[in-house]
């Protein structure tokens, strides 16, 4: 596993990480779930992801208690805050990062986490306010570093306009060969202010897995095919996108891996992406994708499958 410097942070983090939306606490069984846990850490997987709206607590509970017995200092820990967790407890404001800053330690069951990012911007809390609470937060040691995931380049630069505040060290956008948007203003931006990528979805749901073909149904037990995990995916299964897909096989062929490690590492091309966040329900697909880390493929590879998808689109 190779490691790289999350923005202005002094944290190294896996090229590769796991993350928990849709699968831990939630869709995934409780013993595989473990089982993945544990072979990412084996593995050397050392950076966590997760919020507190996945599965309302659920996903952040499931993970205190796997990573109750590993020691702190040997593992990176992420969450989120934003969404709603009650009728009344959403968004940004002072109150709310106070509260369920200290609701997602108690559930994580540790004394701070590494990373605290904003799951969206919040439109309805002035920016000084939720910056001088994260800066709070930051300094009682509740968290070490902040960051954010899918703000504009507008609402990048506001959070810096605000003077005398802790500052951002990562963004976490959803990228990969079918979905470039970040490169536009994004990642410019995030390198002139020290940020870097953390990439949700750099397989885009499983579509650049290859698994999924207009020629038969979704594998059994693949998140297409699960009630409570294959809502998201829906947009990507379009017949000309999965056949475009397709296509790209015969180049992973040629540079001597499977298709998601070829996608990943297209993802880890970018010197300011830190790390790609995949989803696993079973430690095979963890023992596959870290391998990503560190392949080497002729861009001309990387060019070609640009071509092929350039014209694609997901549905709505």
């Amino acid at each position: 596993m190779k490691y790289r410097r999350l923005g202005n942070s002094d944290l190294q983090i896996s090229e590769i990480s796991l993350g928990s939306w849709l699968t831990y606490g939630v869709g995934v069984e409780r013993d595989r779930a473990v089982a993945c846990v544990n072979r990412a850490l084996e593995l050397g997987i050392n950076f966590i992801d997760t919020a507190n709206a996945y599965g309302r607590g659920a996903a952040e509970s499931f993970l205190g208690e796997v990573m109750s017995s590993q020691p702190r200092d040997s593992y990176l820990l992420a969450t989120k805050v934003f969404f709603p967790m009650s009728a009344t407890d959403r968004g940004l404001s002072r109150k709310q990062i106070l509260k369920q800053v200290d609701a997602s330690l108690q559930r994580l069951r540790v004394d701070y986490v590494d990373l605290y990012q904003c799951h969206r911007y919040d439109m309805a809390t002035p920016i000084d306010e939720t910056m001088q609470a994260l800066s709070d937060i930051v300094n009682q040691g509740k968290v070490r570093y902040i960051g954010f995931s899918e703000w504009s380049s507008e609402e990048i630069e506001r959070s810096f306009a605000v003077p005398n505040v802790v500052r951002f060290v990562s963004s976490q956008p959803q990228y990969s060969l079918l979905w470039r948007q970040p490169e536009q203003k994004i990642i410019p931006l995030s390198t002139a202010k020290g940020i870097s990528q953390i990439v949700w979805s750099p397989l885009a749901q499983g579509i650049l897995s290859g698994k999924y073909s207009t020629a038969s149904k979704p594998p059994t037990a693949s998140r297409a095919s699960s009630d409570s995990m294959g809502q998201f995916i829906q947009s990507w299964m379009q017949p000309e996108l999965l056949e475009a897909v397709q296509k790209l096989k015969p180049l992973a062929n040629e540079a001597g891996c499977t298709l998601s490690q070829f996608s990943l590492a297209w993802v880890l091309r970018e010197q300011n992406v830190a790390s790609a966040i995949v989803g696993a329900s079973r430690p095979e697909q963890l023992e596959e994708n870290v391998l990503a880390s560190g392949l080497v493929i002729d861009p001309d590879l990387f060019k070609q499958a640009e071509g092929i998808l350039a014209n694609v689109q997901r549905g709505r």
